[in-house]
């Protein structure tokens, strides 16, 4: 009798978690300042994450910016894989990053992916006051006039930035890149008219195009946005290969407990589709991704590649 107790003691025991999970505040790190749409995305999930796993859970957001994302993103990477420390950033620190500068990590082997949270793609814009009205009067200026027409970015190796790289390749033209420091300053430049066009993510023009003070010539995602639906996607003008997403995703330290990483992959979908979020980021362009881990990792290998082949082939450099 006594050796069966004892004997249904231990099988409880160790089928029990190590430790209970959270057992203090979950921190997500975001590694870009504030404002954002990688910082929009981590306190929607703030908010709704704690509530979604119960109990006393707390979620807090932090940024830690810099080096284009990389100093955020080392420092999850170097943190006990627990589940109290998340990453919640875009394509920049997991693709592109690594192709542009030295890094304190290997973004494929030293990150556990949770999850691609939701994705946008990029609008071709120019100023209301532009003399182009499509695509096709972009690509015959930039023939007509080599290394002339300026296209404003939020950084050198920003998804706006190799969008138009990427334009340019499947193009066959060329034009000068302007980029500066964050999505503000070219929004003003680009208002002022003091540059041509930019490939600017969507949810962060879709106000301006909506106030008619910027014209949207064509769409990087495969389909045409139903926020936008008499803009033609980039295909449609005829540039083909040129589909680009801006997403945001969520990961951990690698060696995230298999339970853990199960609970936060199932806290972040709860949050995410919550009604009181959902339709929010819909209205604002974002499409909901919400995929599962082994889907992230093989989404991540495959951008990783494309964006070193085209940052390689163009020799695009971080300065």
């Amino acid at each position: 009798m006594k050796k069966s107790l004892l004997t249904l003691l231990v099988a409880a025991a160790t089928s029990l978690p190590a430790f209970a999970w959270p057992d203090k505040p979950i921190t997500l790190i975001v590694p870009f300042p504030p404002g954002g749409s990688t910082d929009l995305i981590a306190r929607q999930l703030s908010g709704k994450m704690g509530e979604k796993l119960g109990g006393n859970a707390t979620v807090i957001v932090e940024n830690k910016a810099g080096a284009t994302g990389t100093i955020g993103a080392t420092f999850v990477a170097r943190a006990p894989a627990d589940g109290h420390t998340l990453l919640v950033s875009s394509l920049g620190p997991f693709v592109i990053a690594p192709h542009l500068i030295k890094v304190q990590y290997d973004a494929l082997k030293d990150l556990d992916p949770v999850t691609v949270v939701v994705q946008a793609p990029n609008v071709l814009v120019v100023p209301a006051a532009s003399a182009h009205k499509s695509v096709a009067d972009v690509i015959a200026f930039q023939k007509a006039n080599p290394g002339k027409m300026t296209f404003a970015s939020s950084g050198n190796g920003s998804s706006d930035h190799l969008t138009a790289e990427l334009f340019w390749q499947q193009t066959g033209t060329s034009g000068v890149h302007v980029p500066y420091k964050g999505g503000g300053p070219v929004m003003s430049d680009l208002l002022g008219n003091q540059v041509d066009s930019s490939f600017m993510n969507i949810n962060t023009a879709m106000p301006q195009i909506k106030a008619g003070k910027l014209r949207a010539l064509a769409i990087t995602s495969a389909k045409r946005s139903p926020l936008l639906p008499e803009v033609p996607t980039l295909e449609e003008g005829g540039v083909k290969d040129a589909n680009v997403q801006s997403w945001q995703a969520v990961a951990a330290p690698k060696g995230l407990p298999a339970d853990v990483k199960k609970r936060v992959h199932e806290a972040v979908l709860a949050s995410i589709n919550d009604p009181s979020i959902k339709p929010k980021l819909l209205e604002l362009g974002f499409e909901i991704v919400l995929n599962t881990p082994e889907q992230f990792a093989a989404f991540q290998a495959s951008e990783y590649a494309r964006w070193q082949k085209l940052i390689t082939s163009r020799n695009i450099k971080a300065d």
